[in-house]
């Protein structure tokens, strides 16, 4: 699909927990890797207070493109992805938010 910096907002399928199917969620680019890899962190529409690590993203973050509701990024959930699985890229988030 080509290269994904780090800031970038990436929609990519995410497998249910058996197996049996999976779904396309937002996840943020943290580090490109030698190769095809890229490392995420999973981005939730759904607010926790149980993760007190959930890093509010709203469409004033981006410095293009957007998501469809305000967010959250979970620094604490990573995870290191192919970017061929990547369906495509949602926009970049500014670097102060980096």
């Amino acid at each position: 699909m080509g290269r994904f910096v780090r800031g970038a907002v990436v929609v990519l399928p995410f497998p249910f927990s058996d197996l049996t199917a999976s779904k396309k969620r937002p996840a943020l680019v943290v580090a490109e890797l030698t190769g095809d890899d890229v490392i995420c962190c999973m981005i939730t529409s759904q607010r926790s207070r149980a993760d007190h690590y959930a890093i509010e993203l709203s469409d004033e973050d981006f410095i293009n493109g957007h998501l469809q509701v305000d967010s959250y990024i979970r620094p604490n959930r990573l995870f290191t992805a192919d970017t061929n699985i990547i369906d495509r890229q949602a926009g970049q988030i500014s670097t102060d938010k980096l």
